[in-house]
This record gives C-alpha cells, structure tokens and sequence, in this order.
C-alpha cells in the first residue's frame, strides 16, 4: 500500500469514527428511501451510515437524481448488519487487499455462508464478499426496486468496459464515489 492511499484510509477511518448526522443529514436520508428502507439502514453500523451517506451525496453533488441509483447508494453495504465487522477486521481487509486481493476472494467464498453459525478466522473474508448478495437480499425484502437490488448484488463486481446498459452506467457511478468515499 502507498503512503498516499495509507494515508486516505486513516482519514477515511478518523472520519467514520468522529463524523455525526445532522438534521439535515437525516431529512436527506428519509426523502430517499422508504420507511422500512430506513429502518434498515439504521441497523447499519455508524461508520457504515457515514460512508454510505458520503456516497449519496458525492453522487448528488455530480448531479445525480436518479432514485435507484441513489437508494443503492445508501444501502448497498446494508448486508455488514449481518455480521457487523470489527475496526480491527476491517484493518484485516484492508491489508490483505493491499497484499493479497485475490486472497479475499478465495478466503471470503462459498455458497449458503450462514453468518449465524461460527465463521472462524475467515469471517472478516466472508463478510468482504458475500455482503453484497445479504445486503441485496434484505433491500429486496424492505420493498426496494428490482434496478436497486441489482445494483447492491452487483456493487463489488467488475464490469466489462465495452458494456452501455443504463444498470453498467448507473453501476460504475456507484463504484466510482464507493470506492473514494
């Protein structure tokens, strides 16, 4: 790891643990999703909602306004509240990401993971990789539309760059503020 993108990650993580939500903050919340898609993402970790919060509003102020695209924006980590990761864990990925990043892959793997059960030393991995199928899976379930889900499962995938399809289009978006937020 760089000491440029070293140093992005320390702000990254001062700024999820001392940032707080403003009025405002929560009224912007609530105009996008609906009432038990809030809910839900009140079950996300702080740090969780801060970041997602982060990517909303990066996406609005590039004047984004389409309403899959920004719901997925707030929930497309909402599968961590599965098995909410420790600060620690979250080091763990970062690294090993910066070392190894197929390793996440191949330690984070496997089909019908139950989170309940006990996941060993590869839960950190486990959670890195399957969040994106739990979050969209719980989305689905608090009523959010088909694109939106879509774009939770698929947040995390790479996409082929030749592809035009609105989701592609609408999915790099999201990748791109994801990834610097």
């Amino acid at each position: 790891m760089n000491a440029s993108r070293f140093l992005y990650r320390s702000r990254q993580l001062w700024h999820a643990i001392s940032s707080r939500f403003s009025p405002q903050d929560v009224e912007l919340v609530n105009s996008v999703l609906s009432s038990s898609q809030v809910e839900l993402f009140q079950h996300m970790q702080a740090s969780e909602q801060v970041h997602s919060l982060g990517v909303l509003k990066e996406l609005k102020n590039q004047g984004e306004e389409n309403p899959d695209l920004l719901s997925a924006a707030l929930l497309h980590d909402v599968g961590k509240t599965r098995v909410p990761l420790r600060i620690w864990e979250r080091v763990m990925i970062v690294i090993a990401r910066a070392i190894c990043s197929g390793c996440i892959h191949k330690w984070g793997k496997g089909k019908n993971v139950e989170p309940e059960k006990g996941l060993g030393w590869r839960r950190a991995f486990i959670v890195a990789e399957q969040h994106p199928a739990w979050g969209a899976e719980l989305a689905a379930g608090c009523g959010a539309s088909r694109l939106t889900v879509s774009l939770i499962t698929r947040h995390q995938e790479q996409i082929d760059p030749g592809s035009s399809s609105m989701e592609d289009i609408l999915l790099r978006k999201l990748q791109a503020v994801d990834d610097n937020n």
